[in-house]
């Protein structure tokens, strides 16, 4: 691994090729930060994607893609005289330092419960009026269930037990199958996103991650397919022209080759 210093030289080199980059080359100097926006979040999901994979070397690329991204909009700042790389670290850290008195500070804590519950009270004497301000509008819903939540427990708006949240599923389970009965397509809706949000909240009391759950089980989904589309071509056939059971078959067999 490399030394503080080499970090530190690495990085200078980086802030470098940047500068050089912005001055020289004529897709560089056009970005904005607007135009890097889309970007910045495609970047996002690659990353999000190899560490799901496990790929250390792939997440390691990636992670010097969004680094990239940083240092970009950093010396964009910088030509708007508004930030530059160097504000952009110390006001992490000054976040940091602020966000943790129990390591910097004289407050006491006893676990990962009590460091969330003392961020959230730190966030609205920062001057927040809600604690769920953090969380971005334009958060995939999943994601978004997911943090409020997180911030609405770390004030102690939450479930003791996971039973009890459970109970909720099991309700929200029992009112959705009322409206699709009565044939009621809004209130169904409604029902629905009741579910999908209390399994959500229980996925956080069992330990879950509800998007990296879902994500695997969509990889899984599309691993399995492909395969009944590759065992249908092997056979000459098209799976519109395939039976349900001959499907079945080639899905059961899926299984046992992804085990």
């Amino acid at each position: 691994m490399n030394s503080r210093k080499e970090q530190l030289d690495a990085f200078n080199r980086l802030l470098d090729i940047m500068d050089e980059l912005r001055a020289q080359c004529p897709w560089d100097k056009k970005q904005t930060l607007e135009s890097l926006r889309h970007l910045t979040i495609e970047e996002t999901y690659e990353l999000a994607e190899a560490i799901l994979d496990n790929d250390l070397t792939e997440i390691k690329k990636e992670l010097g893609d969004l680094l990239l991204h940083i240092v970009f909009y950093a010396k964009i700042g910088s030509e708007k005289n508004a930030f530059d790389i160097g504000d952009v670290a110390n006001s992490i850290s000054e976040k940091l330092i602020h966000r943790h008195p129990h390591i910097y500070g004289d407050v006491s804590v006893e676990n990962v419960e009590d460091v969330k519950r003392n961020w959230e009270q730190l966030k609205l004497k920062e001057g927040k009026e809600s604690v769920l301000e953090g969380v971005p509008k334009s958060l995939p819903a999943v994601v978004k269930a997911s943090r409020i939540q997180e911030k609405v427990a770390g004030v102690g708006f939450d479930w003791e037990e996971p039973a009890q949240v459970w109970e909720k599923v099991q309700e929200e389970l029992a009112e959705l199958n009322e409206e699709i009965k009565a044939g009621n397509t809004e209130n169904t809706e409604k029902e629905f996103g009741d579910v999908l949000f209390s399994l959500i909240n229980y996925a956080r009391f069992i330990g879950v991650n509800p998007e990296n759950a879902l994500e695997k089980t969509n990889i899984k989904f599309i691993n399995r397919f492909q395969y009944l589309e590759k065992a249908a071509k092997k056979e000459g056939k098209i799976l519109a022209d395939m039976s349900l059971t001959e499907m079945d078959g080639h899905w059961e067999n899926s299984k046992e080759f992804f085990k």
